[in-house]
């Protein structure tokens, strides 16, 4: 039976001078494009500690404040990953993790590269529909408790 691999979507960002910025990472394992930081629950770990160790390995930061959101989905592989056998796609839960921002430590195996953009930047550059639709639930939630507080 196929499955799919348990997972998270982190959108991580920085507020700076009173802009968000969000981190985006150059992907070149499995494909090439633009993603935010995502990545597998291992079998027992908690969602949450998932989706802090996933900003440790992808990233090197640790977050000022998480947040998990009522959003989940999944998608499908474009190929069988060698690394994942039995899985077919990925369900993924929506996580934003807000940082501190400059400059990442780079998991090398995964990613070439990263950047920082606002958000018309970064949605204009991310591969995948589901990742621009959870970049602007994150941009929509962030941008009302600012104006909040």
């Amino acid at each position: 039976m196929a499955k799919y691999r348990k997972g998270i979507f982190l959108v991580v960002y920085c507020v700076n001078k009173e802009k968000i910025y969000y981190l985006i990472l150059k992907r070149k394992l499995h494909w090439k494009g633009w993603e935010f930081p995502k990545g597998g629950i291992n079998p027992g770990e908690k969602i949450g500690k998932a989706a802090r160790r996933e900003l440790r390995e992808e990233t090197g930061f640790k977050s000022l404040m998480i947040k998990k959101f009522n959003i989940k989905g999944k998608y499908h592989y474009e190929k069988l990953l060698k690394d994942r056998p039995g899985m077919i796609g990925q369900n993924y839960v929506l996580y934003a993790a807000e940082v501190k921002g400059g400059k990442i430590k780079i998991d090398r195996i995964e990613h070439s590269g990263y950047k920082w953009l606002e958000f018309k930047d970064a949605v204009k550059k991310l591969a995948w529909s589901n990742q621009k639709k959870c970049l602007r639930i994150v941009n929509l939630w962030l941008n009302k408790k600012i104006i909040a507080s």
